[in-house]
């Protein structure tokens, strides 16, 4: 079946406790901060409401909760470098400190320490957040290839399920960029962006390993996620029914916050403690092959904008994150 230990990455949240409560303030925060603000514009709607008629105010709810949800989303869009690199990068490094058997602190200090250990890898926010679009995007390249090769194989239906199976696989792998950070926070390189192109190639010579951990991680993070879905539809619904004008789609919205803020809080960093320790075990005492650092750069232009930063060494490190478009 799997390759990781469920024990083993539910060990590694218990003893990352601090960081654990640090990711629910931040991601609840997120989502009472979408409730707070869609129920304002439903309020402003409805009030305006009052001007028409019955079906009028109906519209005007609706569009009020419509533009409050989307200016919040508007402002996460902004500070998505921000939360990167203080909760996903930080929580990050200290499960490469657990991996390795090195001292834990406890309390604040596990988070201070974190960024410590961030900011001496990556000096800034947009270094780290163009380097993780990078490899998001070579990851894809590579999730590509499943794809390819089934397209070609002699069986009915192949592009089909090809399709299908491609967009599973994408979702699958959305935990395995910050398994690629993990391994540029271990080597300790002062080069982050060639530290995360050998990880990358050390990724692609085991995808077969990965991509089937990422699936079986895929199956239980989001069956989780749709059982905490089910069971905040009550809650969902009643925030919505205090609102003026009983806002009808509120209900599915907000329960889709609180899963998804369960998601990002709980159950992610749970994958990828998983998906850590496959890939930390897979990669040992392996060298970077040189075949597919040459397919990975023929397949995905940003692996070659990757490797030509990594060429530039430090001097990279501080400058423009530049053009990242997809390859």
């Amino acid at each position: 079946m799997w390759d990781f230990s469920i024990g083993g990455a539910l060990g590694m949240m218990v003893r990352t406790t601090p960081f654990i409560i640090f990711r629910m303030a931040v991601y609840f925060g997120i989502a009472l901060g979408y409730i707070l603000v869609t129920g304002t514009g439903v309020g402003i709607g409805y009030g305006i409401g009052g001007f028409g008629d019955e079906e009028f105010r109906a519209t005007s709810t609706f569009w009020g909760g419509a533009v409050g949800f989307g200016l919040f989303g508007a402002v996460m869009y902004w500070v998505r470098e921000y939360i990167l690199y203080v909760v996903k990068a930080g929580h990050v490094a200290v499960l490469v400190q657990l991996i390795d058997g090195k001292p834990m602190p406890g309390g604040r200090g596990q988070i201070t320490h974190a960024a410590a250990v961030v900011k001496e890898r990556f000096a800034q926010t947009n270094v780290l957040f163009a380097l993780d679009q990078l490899v998001k995007g070579v990851i894809g390249a590579i999730t590509g290839l499943v794809r390819g090769i089934l397209t070609i194989l002699p069986i009915p239906g192949a592009q089909q399920l090809a399709g299908i199976l491609h967009a599973f696989l994408r979702i699958a792998v959305g935990f395995i960029d910050e398994v690629i950070l993990a391994h540029a926070i271990r080597t300790q390189s002062t080069n982050a962006w060639g530290s995360a192109k050998d990880a990358l190639v050390l990724y692609g010579q085991n995808y077969k390993v990965m991509l089937k951990n990422a699936a079986w991680l895929a199956i239980i993070v989001y069956g989780l996620g749709f059982i905490v879905f089910l069971v905040m539809l009550a809650p969902a619904a009643l925030v919505v029914y205090l609102m003026p004008g009983a806002w009808a789609a509120g209900g599915i919205v907000f329960a889709l916050l609180f899963a998804w803020a369960v998601k990002a809080a709980l159950l992610e960093p749970f994958a990828i403690a998983c998906l850590m320790q496959v890939y930390f075990k897979t990669i040992e005492g392996q060298e970077p092959d040189p075949e597919w650092d040459a397919r990975l750069e023929q397949m995905s232009a940003k692996f070659r904008k990757l490797k030509a930063r990594a060429l530039g060494g430090d001097r990279q490190q501080g400058a423009d994150t530049g053009d990242l478009r997809p390859a």
